[in-house]
């Protein structure tokens, strides 16, 4: 992917990952639109110089308001990205958890499957373009205190690969960026400090984005040993290993 002159719009980019992203399209010189749900966050990134339109991705009413704004002023958008997601933690004893399953698979799942419908039919008349969607390494070695997360994430991959099978031969490229853990926050890396941090992880991912063609899956070192462990024959024992996080559930302690 050339990088140097895309029409980017990135689905929850109001902080984190997403954010970083952003700012690494525009340095490269790339025309990007921030979407998000919080209007403080989206006026404040606004004041860096960047487009932005408000997006509830569990919302089909927000999502085509945000496709019919972007589409107005960008009708050269050739790039989705589609970031937005929860990661919400779950005691499956106790049957309250489901709320939270819900929220998980509403944002994460159908939120990336409600993103790229409403901006597949634009790509396809372009005949080019490509859409990235975000998994997570949870996807492929769960974590078993956020059990919903990695099934959303497990569905992302799936549908990812299906996308990719049906817009074969349209010109539009899918690409599944798979994020280990990633120190978005100080403070999460004083939690995890094994976690990448985050500009070393952005750097990473633009390096690997502007292959060409684009790599069906965008993965970053630190991410291998979750996406290979069933291959690799280490995906018990470190399945087992991410267990003994089940100790921190308020329930279990």
């Amino acid at each position: 992917m050339d990088i140097t002159n895309r029409t980017v719009f990135i689905a929850g980019a109001t902080s984190g990952i997403g954010l970083e992203l952003a700012r690494r399209f525009a340095a490269a010189g790339s025309a990007v639109i921030v979407g998000g749900r919080r209007t403080d966050l989206l006026a404040a990134i606004a004041a860096e110089g960047f487009a932005t339109v408000p997006i509830d991705v569990t919302d089909a009413g927000s999502i085509a308001r945000a496709r019919d704004a972007i589409l107005s002023r960008h009708p050269g958008l050739d790039t989705i990205v589609t970031m937005s997601g929860v990661m919400l933690l779950e005691d499956l004893r106790d049957p309250a958890h489901f709320g939270a399953a819900q929220e998980t698979i509403a944002t994460n799942l159908l939120g990336t499957i409600r993103v790229i419908d409403a901006f597949t039919p634009h790509l396809i008349e372009r005949g080019a373009g490509t859409i990235v969607t975000v998994s997570s390494g949870i996807g492929f070695l769960p974590f078993p205190v956020m059990p919903t997360y990695a099934a959303s994430k497990a569905g992302v991959h799936a549908y990812s690969e299906a996308l990719r099978a049906q817009l074969d031969g349209t010109g539009v490229e899918v690409s599944e960026l798979v994020p280990p853990a990633v120190a978005t926050l100080p403070e999460y890396e004083q939690r995890n400090p094994r976690a990448l941090k985050l500009a070393e992880f952005a750097t990473e991912v633009m390096d690997l984005l502007q292959a060409n063609p684009t790599p069906p899956e965008i993965l970053v070192k630190g991410v291998l040993m979750h996406r290979w462990a069933e291959r690799d024959g280490t995906y018990d024992e470190l399945v087992a290993q991410r267990s003994q996080a089940l100790a921190m559930l308020p329930s279990r302690q």
